[in-house]
């Protein structure tokens, strides 16, 4: 999925209760994205490279 696609569906996912979510991006704005989104809902990022892919790894407090 394209930016923000990424991001509000990891918004969702904290609003439901979701306790840690994984998402793997690739587009350049994600990493901006997804940590205001992380931010905003109080939960830790963690970022994890790999040769072709970010993994997002983000857990609620």
């Amino acid at each position: 999925m394209r930016c923000p696609w990424p991001a509000v569906r990891l918004a969702r996912a904290l609003r439901d209760g979701t306790p840690k979510i994984e998402v793997l991006a690739d587009d350049p704005q994600a990493p901006a994205e997804i940590a205001a989104v992380a931010e905003s809902a109080g939960a830790t990022i963690e970022i994890i490279l790999d040769e072709f892919y970010r993994t997002f790894v983000v857990t609620c407090r």
